[in-house]
């Protein structure tokens, strides 16, 4: 959220609430100015205030009412505005009111500017309300149904166009406009689909197009094989790869601009019988680093996790398995640590987003610079803060540990299937097991579910298959009856135009968080320790199983049973 009011305002309404000293909300804006972030996002980041409470305190401060778009949404008005003014305005037309006026959903209800534009534009009064940028994202939604049929009318068009050419080269075809064409809407569309990840592979006859939306693979369309290798030397040609290179597996990244975003694409290009097949991961250039609270950890997960922040050495350990999200909590950690008196180095693999004040780089093998390498030489840069972006061998565990005993915190990511399993994990990396015990603050498994569209949202009762399911896996976890929730509504979505039938529409996190105390660390020093010990102690320590947070997140109505027993079995 921006900050539409003045810090002033803001700070006089926080401090006579009792919410926070004036000397404490100073000190937040100076670290918003260093971050380059609203003031709002670090006092909901850092979690110095309840989001909730903070956009009911603005709404009050502007004089207006908080838009709730998912009830009052009117889709027809919403593409009274077009798509690109909506979005660089940052403004959803949701509602009318009774007396004709239409209501906007706005980042800021105090920018005048597009307030006057848009009673001219639409020759009517406008009433302006607040809406946070999830509430202006589900607005949005409502282009991309245009969107998709557009997509799929242009690419067929610049396909034809591409089979009409008479390039004699795919390096050739690749600077043609049809092809420049298809590749941009490539993108473009799987921006604004909410895509992480776009894969163009080579089939015997044909190209098939998927993107991967909300973790889920989605077949979008294909094109003929003819115009393969071209799209393949365009996408090429923007990573600066070699275009001639037929053989062997290439990464490359670049930077796209969109009208109203910008994106980072990395690339990897793998050779396979039919030809070369391109993923392309979408990273969001201006995307800042979520909080705990925007990621989905809550309660006592996010207060282990803090205070293990707070200390000024030993290991914090995100664990899961690819694509799970760890890189993202990583980020969202160090961004709640980035202070003024603290040097932040990493090293990573590769650099997914810049962060102001921390210190990147990027493991390069080619150059001799492995994770391992890379932290000896960040240790002579006088860090109190490393992170590693991967434990992968023997040797960065190694230097990693040794980070960890000499006065500095290190935050790092291990692939385990749960938080108790990375304890052996390390010891089987040949990390000595007193060492382990001695350096390891807590340990954050994860996995990511869909979130249930909110447009779309209905409820149930479970029925015996269901429950017998959950019970089945309340017992293999050992979790006590008295402790299990009873499960008598649940949620899910019914699928609609907005979450394209799926009935999800984003992601959170589940998680399992343990924390490291003296009972564990005396466990963790001994080799012989077996794995079911860790988890009897995990629990008797206070956490929850990754299962038991996804049941709780069910009842919330922020994800289903289904999606979180797809993650827990996967």
């Amino acid at each position: 959220m921006r900050t539409p009011v003045p810090a002033a305002d803001l700070k006089r309404r926080l401090v006579s609430d009792g919410i926070m000293t004036e000397e404490a909300f100073d000190a937040i804006a100076v670290a918003a100015d260093r971050k380059s972030q609203s003031v709002i996002d670090v006092l909901v980041s850092d979690a110095h205030v309840d989001a909730t409470y903070l956009r009911e305190t603005v709404a009050s401060l502007l004089g207006v009412a908080i838009a709730h778009i998912d009830a009052d949404l009117d889709e027809a008005l919403v593409k009274q505005l077009p798509e690109s003014v909506a979005r660089q305005r940052e403004v959803v037309l949701f509602k009318r009111e009774q007396d004709g006026s239409i209501a906007v959903a706005m980042a800021n209800p105090n920018d005048l500017d597009t307030i006057a534009f848009l009673r001219q534009y639409l020759g009517k009064n406008v009433i302006p309300y607040l809406a946070a940028p999830d509430e202006l994202a589900r607005g949005f939604q409502v282009y991309g149904m245009q969107t998709a049929t557009d997509f799929t009318r242009t690419i067929e068009e610049n396909v034809r166009a591409s089979l009409q050419s008479q390039t004699a080269s795919a390096e050739e075809a690749a600077a043609q406009l049809p092809i420049v064409a298809i590749v941009d809407n490539l993108i473009t569309y799987a921006s604004t689909s909410g895509a992480s990840d776009i894969h163009v592979e080579a089939l015997e006859d044909g190209t098939l197009i998927r993107y991967r939306i909300d973790g889920i693979l989605r077949e979008i369309m294909r094109v003929p094989r003819e115009v393969h290798s071209a799209i393949i030397a365009r996408l090429k040609l923007l990573s600066a790869l070699k275009i001639d290179e037929h053989f062997k597996p290439q990464d490359g990244r670049f930077r796209y601009q969109m009208v109203n975003a910008t994106v980072d694409c990395r690339v990897s290009v793998l050779p396979t019988y039919y030809g070369e097949k391109v993923v392309v991961r979408l990273l969001a250039a201006t995307d800042k680093p979520l909080s705990l609270e925007e990621l989905g950890m809550f309660g006592r997960e996010a207060e282990v996790v803090t205070r293990s922040l707070e200390k000024a050495y030993g290991m914090i350990l995100v664990t899961g398995p690819t694509g799970s999200g760890k890189s993202t909590t990583l980020y969202a950690l160090m961004n709640i640590v980035n202070q003024p008196d603290v040097n932040i180095v990493t090293v990573e693999d590769p650099v997914e987003y810049n962060m102001r004040y921390v210190n990147q780089s990027q493991i390069n093998p080619a150059a001799g610079v492995t994770f391992a390498s890379g932290i000896r030489s960040i240790l002579r840069q006088d860090p109190d803060i490393i992170m590693v972006g991967e434990i992968r061998d023997s040797e960065t565990a190694d230097v990693s540990v040794q980070a960890a005993l000499t006065g500095h915190l290190v935050l790092t990511t291990l692939h385990t299937n749960d938080a108790p399993t990375a304890i052996p994990r390390l010891i089987d990396l040949n990390v000595p097991p007193f060492l382990a015990a001695s350096v390891v603050n807590a340990i954050v498994a994860q996995r990511l579910v869909r979130k249930i569209c909110p447009q779309c949202i209905s409820s149930y009762s479970p029925d015996q298959v269901t429950m017998e399911t959950i019970r089945e896996q309340f017992d293999a976890l050992t979790v006590p009856e008295e402790t299990r929730p009873q499960l008598k509504v649940l949620y899910k979505g019914k699928g609609c135009a907005s979450c394209r039938g799926t009935g999800y529409r984003g992601r959170l996190g589940i998680y399992e968080v343990l924390e490291i105390d003296d009972e564990m660390r005396r466990l963790m020093g001994i080799r012989e320790t077996e794995l079911a010990s860790f988890r009897t102690v995990a629990r008797k320590g206070g956490m929850k199983s990754m299962f038991e947070d996804g049941i709780a997140k069910a009842e919330q109505a922020l994800t289903t049973i289904e999606e979180v027993l797809r993650v827990i079995r996967e």
